[in-house]
């Protein structure tokens, strides 16, 4: 190279290379290896230094830099006089701000094997540095994070295991070192290995469900969550892996409760049509006969009005017993009603076959028992309907064998009866005629009345809002409570006009409270799950807010856990319209259908109520408490209100507020209150009271 670079840039390539050098971020500069002299800067390396490129050419490095810095570097040029590529990097102090990071690289010049000087690179690096810092800072955090919590988590890259912490080796059984640089997957049950493979290499970050496998063997459900962190070796992925074991007990005993009956532990209607539908389908391929026994036991009430509830409870029990021991494994035993049971016999039977069977388990069911003491004797009236002559489905043999029973106990006491079309007799067409007109006249001589049960905030006694519950005052049989018309106004047909009084009534009735100084709080209405598949109900309720001047805010509409589950376009439009007016929905008796996590995530629902059924027996019930925890937990990670119903005893309501339960209802606070008698407690309660 000649001895004075900057001597050679004079012609038009020179000029060009001064220009690019000039341009360049970084600062570029060349030392003669003899002398240390500069014989090149660029404007960006000679500013640094307060020169300009004429004034740097000619100076040592020492002079250039000075003797602070120079005492800094001097070895990191001694080792590029060596020949040596040499990377270093350093922080430059900054007067007013943080300092500067600044990375210098020499590069050792050499013509026919003789070093003749080194190329100097000086990068500023600052945000590089910074950026690098936060993510060992980020790290840090993450670090101190995963030792305080509970929840195990793992980190991996690419799919193989870089850290966890303990928690995370307690609940999978291994070590860290024993996890750390095994691929994630081995410790994913197998079937879901393929699923959790497409979401790490797609990079989600929601949630899924899935299991894992114990050093010992064993599964373990849990709930699988990650992110992806930015890392200077490459992004890797943080897993918060959870143990859901409690939380799938309780969702498993939720759904066993939702399809059984809570005494005699054997299916409800519920389940038991499902599995008539799978035992039909069955049949249908195979051209079997089906036969449907319903069972009634004679004078019930009798035993439940004079020996008490309990021994009602343990008749109920022995008689389910007896019925479920003596049918083969495959046929099917529910209770469907107070004292009525259902035994479905699915092995191809004859009529004759069938009545031989029926009059076993008359037998089985009248022989003696004793309950607590007492020698009972009971017999069955039996109504049996024949699958295919008698129906094609479900619902049509067991309506078939509910009208054949009704005909056995007309016909007297411990008898039996085959389904005949002319059962469909007169006797009951009347009388559903009769109960069919006057639920018509109760609505055009104005005989339905509203009550109103106080739902309070637990953690308080503060009011928090009413439940609307409609009766019917009977000329003759006085208050009739709605589980005994409310069925079958919806069979008839009845219950739109039932239901458009209720919500018109309701908030009349909360405006003219309002109206009168009262606080507002939220009224809820139930409506009936027809109402959401069948009619614009979103309009007709803006319609009834207008006329009635009640704002959308105050009225809460309660659906069950069956409309929710319906997958009409209708239902979801219609939760959509009453959310866009601002009208809050809410999940009444919640626990006893089929709602899941997912359906809650998919609709717009503000608030759940825990069904009375689960509430009676906390917190002395381990399956109750544990549903209720799970319920409360599922409202709380959903961001939902949670109300409890039928709450009658302090203890209950201690259990509620441990368990962060926000509100509830029952006797303990007020029972259903007529109109008048709400207000009044309104007035004398709006200083809450604190019960222990």
């Amino acid at each position: 190279m000649p001895e004075n670079v900057d001597a050679q840039i004079t012609g038009p390539n020179d000029t060009l290379l001064r220009l690019i050098a000039d341009t360049a971020p970084a600062m570029l500069a060349y030392f003669d290896a003899r002398t240390l002299r500069c014989r090149f800067a660029n404007i960006n390396y000679a500013r640094n230094f307060g020169l300009t490129p004429a004034e740097a050419v000619g100076k040592t490095v020492r002079e250039i830099v000075g003797e602070a810095v120079w005492q800094l570097i001097a070895e990191h040029v001694e080792r590029g006089l060596r020949g040596e590529h040499v990377r270093y990097e350093r922080e430059v102090p900054q007067p007013d701000g943080p300092p500067r990071h600044i990375e210098s690289l020499l590069m050792p010049h050499f013509e026919h094997g003789q070093l003749q000087g080194a190329v100097v690179q000086i990068t500023d690096v600052s945000h590089h540095h910074h950026v690098a810092q936060k993510v060992r800072d980020s790290e840090e955090r993450m670090r101190k994070f995963t030792e305080v919590t509970t929840e195990a988590i793992v980190m991996h890259r690419d799919g193989l295991i870089i850290d966890g912490n303990e928690a995370l080796s307690r609940l999978a059984g291994y070590t860290l070192d024993e996890l750390t640089g095994r691929p994630i997957l081995d410790y994913i049950c197998p079937e879901f290995r393929l699923y959790a493979l497409q979401y790490m290499r797609s990079g989600r970050e929601d949630r899924f469900d899935g299991a894992i496998q114990h050093k010992d063997g064993h599964r373990i459900p849990v709930e699988i969550e990650a992110k992806t962190m930015p890392a200077e070796g490459g992004p890797y992925r943080i897993v918060l892996v959870r143990d859901i074991t409690l939380r799938q007990l309780a969702q498993e005993r939720m759904d066993f409760l939702a399809q059984h009956d809570q005494l005699t532990q054997l299916p409800n209607r519920v389940r038991l049509i499902q599995m008539l539908r799978q035992a039909l389908s069955l049949a249908s391929v195979k051209r079997r006969a089906l036969a449907v026994l319903i069972i009634d036991l004679d004078h019930f009430k009798t035993i439940n009005d004079s020996l008490g509830h309990q021994a009602g409870d343990l008749l109920l029990c022995e008689v389910a017993q007896r019925l479920r021991g003596s049918v083969r494994a495959h046929d099917l035993v529910a209770r469907v009603g107070g004292d009525e049971f259902v035994v479905v016999l699915t092995d191809d039977p004859d009529p004759q076959e069938t009545e031989t069977q029926a009059s076993h388990l008359q037998r089985i069911i009248e022989a003696p028992c004793a309950i607590d003491g007492t020698p009972l004797v009971i017999s069955p009236c039996m109504g049996i309907a024949m699958y295919p002559g008698d129906g094609k489905n479900a619902e049509e043999l067991l309506n078939r064998a509910e009208s054949a029973m009704h005909m056995a106990k007309d016909s007297g006491r411990r008898n039996l009866q085959f389904y005949a079309p002319a059962q469909d007799g007169q006797a009951t067409q009347a009388q559903m005629l009769m109960q069919e007109q006057q639920l018509r006249g109760a609505l055009e001589r104005g005989e339905f009345e509203l009550y109103y049960q106080p739902q309070t905030f637990t953690a308080d006694g503060r009011l928090a809002g009413f439940e609307a519950l409609v009766r019917w005052r009977h000329p003759q049989r006085g208050l009739v409570l709605p589980g005994e018309f409310i069925g079958f106004a919806e069979a008839r047909g009845l219950i739109s006009a039932i239901d458009h009084w209720v919500l018109r009534e309701a908030c009349r009735q909360a405006r003219q409270w309002q109206d009168e100084g009262l606080a507002p709080v939220p009224l809820s209405v139930n409506l009936s799950a027809l109402e959401f598949r069948q009619r614009d109900m979103a309009r007709e309720v803006a319609q009834v807010l207008e006329e009635t001047g009640l704002e959308a805010r105050w009225l809460h509409i309660e659906l069950t856990e069956s409309t929710l589950m319906h997958t009409s376009g209708q239902v979801q439009d219609t939760l959509q319209a009453l959310q866009a007016l601002g009208v809050g929905l809410a999940i009444d008796d919640f626990g006893t259908g089929y709602s899941s996590l997912a359906y809650l995530r998919r609709h717009p629902i503000n608030q759940l109520k825990i069904d009375r059924s689960f509430i009676a027996d906390v917190p002395d019930s381990e399956d109750d408490t544990a549903i209720v925890t799970a319920i409360v937990q599922m409202g709380h990670s959903l961001h939902l209100d949670i109300v409890a119903e039928g709450v009658e005893t302090p203890a209950q309501l201690a259990l509620l507020r441990e368990l962060g339960c926000g509100m509830m209802q029952g006797y303990l606070v007020a029972p259903p209150l007529p109109a008048e008698r709400a207000r009044a407690w309104q007035l004398h309660n709006s200083h809450p009271v604190q019960r222990q």
